[in-house]
């Protein structure tokens, strides 16, 4: 299951991309973290999955949420996924920087810090980074988004599946 945001939403050919895998698309714009935990039932564990990629974070830290708050209520959405099912692997994937939000840098570096920190201590927890392989040099690359500056073209979903591809080995 990928879930998450919108930046999971119209990734519109995950499965295509991942065709050895039945891959199951929850995303749903605007989520945030507190949202993708009150319709966990209903988005992640309906589906029984044998792995989970979370994208949340983002809408949060635009909607002035602190990183310690986003990652109290990502631990309880992992509680709630481990006790369904304490084998499920669980992928965070790192809050992506964009053009868009290029001025709350600072606050996604935090967080993405606090997230690979949570994956560092716990084995069935990994960490996907899409921040780095996103910049060109200390910028954002400006050509791997659409209009909006926020949501991702072609080009920035073929970064993404380069980065997943390898928690789905």
């Amino acid at each position: 299951v990928f879930t998450g945001s919108s930046s999971i939403r119209i990734w519109n050919d995950l499965q295509e991309r991942f065709p050895e895998h039945q891959i199951v698309n929850s995303g749903f714009g605007g989520s945030q973290t507190s949202d993708l935990l009150y319709y966990y039932n209903d988005l992640i564990l309906r589906y029984k999955p044998k792995k989970v990629f979370i994208y949340e974070g983002d809408n949060d830290i635009n909607a002035k949420k602190k990183a310690k708050s986003i990652i109290g209520t990502t631990q309880m959405l992992i509680a709630g996924i481990w006790e369904n099912d304490p084998d499920t692997e669980i992928v965070l994937i790192s809050a992506k920087p964009s053009i868009a939000r290029w001025k709350l840098k600072r606050k996604y570096r935090k967080l993405n810090r606090k997230f690979r920190r949570m994956a560092k201590n716990d084995g069935l927890l990994e960490y996907a980074d899409v921040w780095k392989p996103m910049l060109d040099g200390r910028k954002v690359k400006q050509d791997i988004f659409i209009e909006d500056g926020l949501h991702m073209n072609a080009k920035g979903y073929e970064i993404w599946f380069r980065v997943m591809k390898e928690y789905l080995k």
